[in-house]
């Protein structure tokens, strides 16, 4: 099925939302990089998104799910599928209690304001990650002193064959940036997480001194998608990289930042291919130098 004819199907299904052909996923990353997708789909609701991707599936049309696109490398060649976002528009969340259950695409630093707003303690770690609830639960996203395994009780689950069930805490499987439903690449469509009552001050104090903390250190004013590479045992990435000599080191347009080895920055002008080659490098070079493999973190999709 020629992509014309995928975007007409797609479109015939309540709720299919905004279907666009030949959309420059350039818009769509924080790397502000990427060839185009063959279809760009932004689903009205959770429910609409679930009949789109199981659409795709029945009819042989490959699918990509993305959320922000805060932790995402789109190569130059673009995407030959169509690309399925819940980001904003697919965002609601309601407040029990210590509980708040939220849809795949809410922003998780949004979410921490929301439980700041409601006294509730536990979210403070993910005051300015840029991702949405979906991906963070999908790669057990984490900073400083928490990560969502610590608060993620339930999350309604789109299973790669088309069912849909919930998983229990135990059920997500959470590891170091992982979790069950990156090992099958299913679709997380709602969070239900479970914090604590704390102090509104206290909880401010905590997120305030994170953000700062961001802001000293990460190159926050520049295009990225965040770390690149995972800690490895034993070593920080951004440690290695700089003990390589590689800080400012440059490929075209794309440039280990000055500010926090660990990044890789858009400084105007970068393609996919680029940034690419500079990772490639990079590992290379740790390896060479200290024996330590580098894995990186993004997820990188699409051709060349």
């Amino acid at each position: 099925m020629d992509k014309f004819k995928a975007a007409e199907l797609i479109r015939q299904i309540p709720g299919s939302g905004t279907v666009l052909i030949d959309e420059p996923m350039s818009r769509h990353t924080s790397f502000r990089i990427g060839g185009p997708a063959d279809i760009f789909v932004r689903p009205g609701s959770i429910e609409s998104a679930v009949g789109i991707i199981n659409a795709c599936r029945d009819n042989g049309i490959p699918a990509v799910v993305i959320g922000n696109g805060t932790n995402l490398i789109v190569k130059d060649g673009g995407i030959r599928a169509a690309v399925i976002q819940l980001a904003d528009n697919v965002s609601g969340y309601e407040v029990t209690g210590e509980v708040i259950s939220a849809e795949a695409g809410i922003l998780i630093s949004r979410l921490s304001r929301i439980a700041l707003e409601h006294g509730l303690s536990g979210l403070e770690f993910a005051e300015g990650i840029p991702g949405t609830l979906g991906g963070a639960v999908t790669m057990n996203a984490g900073a400083y002193d928490g990560e969502m395994s610590m608060v993620v009780s339930r999350t309604e689950y789109l299973r790669p064959d088309g069912s849909v069930c919930w998983l229990d805490r135990g059920q997500h499987r959470f590891g170091k940036r992982t979790s069950i439903i990156q090992a099958d690449g299913g679709t997380v469509l709602r969070t239900v997480i479970r914090l604590e009552k704390g102090d509104k001050k206290e909880i401010k104090r905590k997120m305030d001194y994170f953000n700062a903390r961001r802001h000293e250190k990460q190159p926050l004013d520049m295009p990225s998608a965040g770390s690149i590479f995972k800690r490895p045992e034993g070593y920080y990435a951004g440690k290695l990289v700089q003990d390589c000599g590689l800080r400012g080191h440059r490929i075209g347009g794309a440039e280990v930042s000055a500010l926090h080895c660990g990044f890789i920055v858009n400084t105007g002008n970068a393609t996919a291919g680029d940034v690419i080659s500079l990772i490639e490098y990079i590992r290379d070079t740790v390896y060479n130098k200290f024996g330590v493999v580098l894995e990186t973190e993004v997820k990188i999709i699409g051709e060349d």
